[in-house]
């Protein structure tokens, strides 16, 4: 089994990635989802965090607010990476030993090789956006202004670094349609 890495910075096309290769059979894991899972499930993140107003009316960690807090923050984003890493790491062995049997994998990590990550994996596919529209795309998904949406790009390894530790490289510039076949000519090649 070929074990791929997804990776790219934010507002890329990673989930559209992740959905084609679902649509052909191909597992996928996405680290994003794991982590938001976590959040709620591990009493070391609410402990660490208590003393923050980071959490929602019903006593939850809210994603929005917790975000907001850490990227303000570098050395409350170490604490939270330093307790979600490890956890993740062990979700995308387990991930790989259930589908071993399949002729590829995929896993999603967006900051992958932030979170130095790479030995996990044989191949690195990175998708690839210029800034200019990850950022527009980042402000229309999330509903952030300018300065915060600049804010979390700004947050994440320059794109070009991430291109030389790569071994594949998807160019989402475009639309839906020329990203699928993208994907798709890169799933022929498999």
């Amino acid at each position: 089994m070929i074990k791929f890495a997804i990776t790219g910075n934010i507002a890329s096309g990673k989930t559209s990635v992740e959905e084609i290769l679902s649509e052909h059979n191909y597992p996928v894991l996405d680290t994003d989802k794991v982590c938001h899972k976590l959040l709620f499930e591990l009493d070391e993140i609410k402990n660490e965090f208590k003393n923050f107003d980071v959490f929602d009316a019903n006593g939850e960690i809210s994603r929005e607010k917790l975000g907001h807090l850490v990227f303000d923050n570098e050395k409350l984003k170490q604490k939270l990476e330093n307790i979600l890493y490890p956890v993740v790491r062990i979700e995308i062995e387990k991930f790989f030993k259930k589908n071993k049997n399949k002729k590829a994998a995929f896993a999603a990590v967006p900051l992958l090789f932030e979170a130095k990550m790479e030995s996990l994996f044989d191949k690195i596919l990175f998708i690839y956006c210029d800034d200019k529209i990850r950022l527009k795309r980042l402000m229309e998904r999330n509903n952030y202004d300018k300065t915060y949406a600049q804010k979390r790009l700004d947050s994440q390894m320059e794109q070009s670094l991430k291109i030389s530790k790569s071994d594949i490289i998807i160019n989402n510039n475009s639309d839906k349609t020329a990203l699928r076949q993208e994907v798709e000519d890169f799933i022929k090649e498999l």
